[in-house]
C-alpha cells in the first residue's frame, strides 16, 4: 500500500444469500489460512446453535484450497461452489495431465503411449502433494516424447492428495446452479461493501482479537436489522378511489 506496514483484522461472514441475512461473523487475522479457517468455525457454530447447515458453500478462490474442499465434500457433506485454480494444464503444447489416465486401486498414471507412472508415497509441497515418475527407459525411446517432456529425461505429474474433492468441485464449475452462485455471492461483497461507505468501519474501536470480534459483531446485527426492517416493512395499500 506503499506506505509502513500495519497490523489488520479481516471481518468474516456467513451470508444467507437467499435472504441477504448475516448467520454469523468471525474476526480473523488478514492472511488467507485464517479466513479460510474462519468459514469452518462458523459453519459449524450455525450448525450448533441453530441447526441450519448450508446444502452448497459460495466463495472465491481462496476457499479452494485442497484441505477446505476436502472438509467440505467429506466430512460436511456441503457442496462446494468455489472456483478451483488448476495449474497442471501446460501451455506449450506438451500433454497435460487430463491426458494421463489415472487409476485410483493402483495408484498409478497410465501415459497416451501405455507407460505407467508411479509414486514412491513421498509427500511434498507442505505435505499436500505426491509426485508420479515414469522411467527414463520408457521415456528415451517414445514416440511422443516431443510432445510429453521435450526438456526433460522423464515426465513427472503432480497430484494432490485432495485431488478427489477438487475433482467434486470442478463438476459443477458449467453449470446453471454454479452460475447462481457466482451471481449471488454479490450480496455478500455488498455487505462488505456498505461498512465501509455507510458504517465508515474504516478503524476498529477496540483493542485485540476479542476488541475485533466485538466491532465485527455489533456492525453485523446493525446490517442485519437493516435488512429485516426492508423485509418486515410494507409499503400502506393504496386507498381506492370512489366514484359516485
Amino acid at each position: 500500500m506503499h506506505g509502513p506496514a500495519f497490523f489488520a483484522y479481516a471481518d468474516n461472514y456467513l451470508v444467507d444469500v437467499k435472504s441477504g441475512i448475516i448467520m454469523d461473523v468471525e474476526a480473523s487475522r488478514a492472511i488467507r489460512q485464517a479466513e479460510v479457517g474462519a468459514a469452518k468455525t462458523m459453519i459449524e457454530r450455525t450448525e450448533q446453535r441453530f441447526d441450519i447447515k448450508p446444502e452448497r458453500l459460495a466463495g472465491d478462490t481462496a476457499y479452494g484450497s485442497g484441505a477446505n474442499l476436502n472438509w467440505l465434500v467429506n466430512e460436511a457433506k456441503i457442496a462446494p461452489h468455489i472456483p478451483v485454480v488448476d495449474k497442471s494444464k501446460r501451455e506449450d503444447g506438451t500433454f497435460s495431465r487430463e491426458d494421463f489416465t489415472f487409476d485410483k486401486e493402483r495408484n498409478v498414471y497410465t501415459c497416451p503411449a501405455g507407460k505407467v507412472l508411479t509414486t514412491t508415497g513421498k509427500l511434498f509441497n507442505d505435505g499436500e502433494t505426491l509426485y508420479y515418475w515414469a522411467r527414463t527407459h520408457d521415456c528415451r525411446r517414445c514416440l511422443l516424447k516431443s510432445h510429453c517432456c521435450p526438456k526433460a529425461p522423464l515426465r513427472r505429474l503432480e497430484r494432490s492428495i485432495y485431488e478427489e474433492a477438487r475433482d467434486v468441485a470442478r463438476a459443477p464449475a458449467k453449470t446453471e446452479a454454479f452460475e447462481r452462485s457466482r451471481r449471488d455471492r454479490k450480496r455478500v461483497e455488498m455487505l462488505f461493501a456498505h461498512l465501509k461507505r455507510i458504517f465508515q468501519l474504516g478503524r476498529l474501536r477496540l483493542r485485540g482479537p476479542r476488541g475485533a470480534q466485538f466491532d465485527f459483531t455489533l456492525a453485523a446485527i446493525a446490517q442485519n436489522l437493516r435488512r429485516l426492517a426492508r423485509l418486515v416493512i410494507r409499503p400502506p395499500p393504496v386507498a381506492e378511489v370512489c366514484f359516485a
